[in-house]
């Protein structure tokens, strides 16, 4: 039984010589445990565990990463269920789908019901909401590598996205790409082109895949270009090509298109179909550029590898070894098209970051193949001894992420978090009446945190028509005493006052002869990111009467 067993395993310390050097097994779709790998007994299992990290994951992040955290997903859920929120300009220009927000939307309206909208929850239930969702992009990031290269493989490949620094950093974050990632890892394992043996995977399958993958492109536009190259490769891989395009591709898009432009509709108030307004918005007019641009070869020389970070090399070996054309030129494809816009950000590329990953668990595979034949060959017993380049490789990948992670996610750029939680409370309290953020536009939660319905008011950063004229969070940065002499003639004295320690430094004498006093201080960052180092948060109140 023992030798049977052994003959089947995806890579064991008996398998042939071809089987060692690729463990791209089975050769099937079926699923055949080896023996020296299978941890993981069930699909269950394997979901529990993503879960159960996800969850403590969601509840670790307490850090600021980008704005559209908040401000495009929870300030418009907020102002959904409880009738006030700030709607930025892509709502009024309509380049943005109600889809992703309604989702957190349902969860606030939970909360409220069951009177626990308190501000515990408020600020960490829409995190544990994501995490689900990331769950189960983590579980079909396994079953997809157990498919393709076996259990084996699968198995690394979910601890590589499970330590990955910015997978921690980031996936449990409440922004579309999150989403838009685990829809594609979910959607990928159902298109039956990536298979070893497409012929094997039922239509129904496929049928999935494009609902999910319409799903993703409604939630993120951007999206098709994924789904251009995997319906290129299936059109091209099938024999079907009539009933992929006329009876799969063209009812069920139209199905959901149509289903989330009624939806759209009725958020809007008006027929608008976002996909269009998007695609001009951001491909036509280049209007994403308005927000900084970079240069052509970012995501390659830059933004992947240090997504990637000590991964890398695990990856690209991963990449040679394995042979999968299919899914590295899927990385390839989307880098590349990405890096023809100005505009680039790393959640943008984040759906092939898992893909990239799985590679990396092909490698160390792989190596732990190559191992238990040296050991076994050297007949050795002693058992600390077995596996030592993987071993080192797990130290070096743990030792080298799990600190960055940690950092990212609990001190790196936590006051505006921090900020936001202190004033809720004292607005609990009726010990704020209106605040004035003298900082960059939405630099900050905004209502879905502070959760009171008080008058506040940020400095404004929508696109102008007029490109070569500064929007007031411009101004602002620019000169920031000249702006608020100039401001404060036709303000509304606000209770508080917050903006980050390096325009404090300049307005102090300023605050101080209006009545204002600093009155708590909270720590930001250590080192600067697009701007001057904003090593802290200050907080000013009001003391006139």
């Amino acid at each position: 039984m023992r030798q049977r067993q052994r003959q089947k395993s995806g890579i064991s310390p008996s398998s042939n010589q071809h089987d060692a050097q690729n463990p791209r097994f089975p050769k099937s779709d079926r699923h055949k445990p080896p023996t020296n790998c299978y941890l993981l007994s069930s699909t269950r299992r394997v979901f529990a565990l993503c879960l159960a990290f996800r969850v403590v994951n969601a509840l670790l992040v307490q850090t600021y990463f980008n704005p559209d955290e908040h401000w495009q997903a929870l300030e418009v859920a907020h102002r959904i269920v409880f009738g006030y929120g700030h709607l930025t300009w892509e709502w009024k220009k309509g380049i943005r789908s109600y889809l992703h927000p309604l989702l957190f939307a349902v969860l606030y309206k939970v909360l409220a019901l069951l009177g626990l909208d308190s501000s515990w929850f408020m600020q960490r239930a829409p995190r544990l909401l994501q995490s689900i969702f990331s769950a189960v992009g983590d579980l079909y990031l396994y079953k997809m590598s157990d498919v393709l290269f076996g259990d084996c493989v699968a198995e690394w490949a979910l601890f590589s996205q499970l330590a990955n620094w910015f997978m921690i950093f980031c996936f449990p974050r409440t922004l579309s790409n999150n989403l838009e990632t685990a829809l594609t890892l979910v959607s990928l394992y159902h298109w039956p082109c990536i298979r070893v043996s497409p012929t094997k995977v039922p239509l129904v399958s496929r049928k999935w895949g494009l609902a999910l993958a319409a799903l993703a492109c409604v939630i993120r536009p951007t999206s098709a270009i994924i789904w251009v190259y995997i319906g290129l490769l299936e059109l091209f891989g099938t024999n079907d090509r009539l009933r992929l395009i006329f009876l799969e591709v063209a009812p069920i898009g139209a199905l959901v298109l149509g289903l989330t432009c009624l939806l759209d509709r009725l958020m809007y108030g008006s027929w608008v179909l976002v996909p269009l307004n998007f695609l001009k918005f951001n491909f036509l007019s280049s209007g994403g550029d308005y927000y900084g641009t970079h240069k052509w070869h970012w995501y390659f020389t830059q933004g992947f590898p240090v997504m990637l970070f000590s991964f890398l090399p695990f990856s690209v070996a991963g990449i040679v070894w394995s042979k999968h054309w299919k899914l590295s030129g899927l990385i390839a494809w989307v880098l590349g098209l990405y890096s023809l816009l100005g505009h680039k950000e790393f959640r943008f590329v984040l759906p092939v970051l898992p893909i990239a990953l799985m590679f990396s668990g092909f490698a160390l595979a792989k190596t732990k193949a190559s191992d238990s034949q040296d050991t076994e060959k050297k007949g050795s017993l002693n058992t600390h001894s077995r596996h030592p380049f993987k071993r080192l490789s797990i130290l070096f990948l743990l030792a080298t992420n799990i600190p960055m992670a940690l950092y990212m996610s609990l001190v790196h750029q936590r006051g505006t978090e921090d900020v936001m939680i202190y004033l809720s409370e004292e607005a609990r309290n009726d010990k704020v009446k209106s605040i004035l953020f003298l900082m960059p536009c939405h630099a900050t939660p905004y209502y879905s945190t502070l959760h009171r319905n008080l008058p506040m008011r940020f400095l404004d950063c929508s696109p102008s028509e007029e490109k070569e004229i500064p929007d007031e969070s411009d101004r602002f940065m620019m000169d920031p005493i000249s702006f608020v002499s100039e401001f404060t003639k036709s303000w509304s004295i606000p209770s508080h006052i917050v903006l980050f320690g390096s325009e404090e430094r300049l307005l102090r004498d300023f605050l101080t002869s209006h009545s204002f006093k600093e009155i708590r201080r909270f720590f930001h960052s250590h080192f600067k990111v697009d701007r001057e180092l904003q090593a802290s948060v200050v907080v000013y109140v009001w003391t006139g009467h």
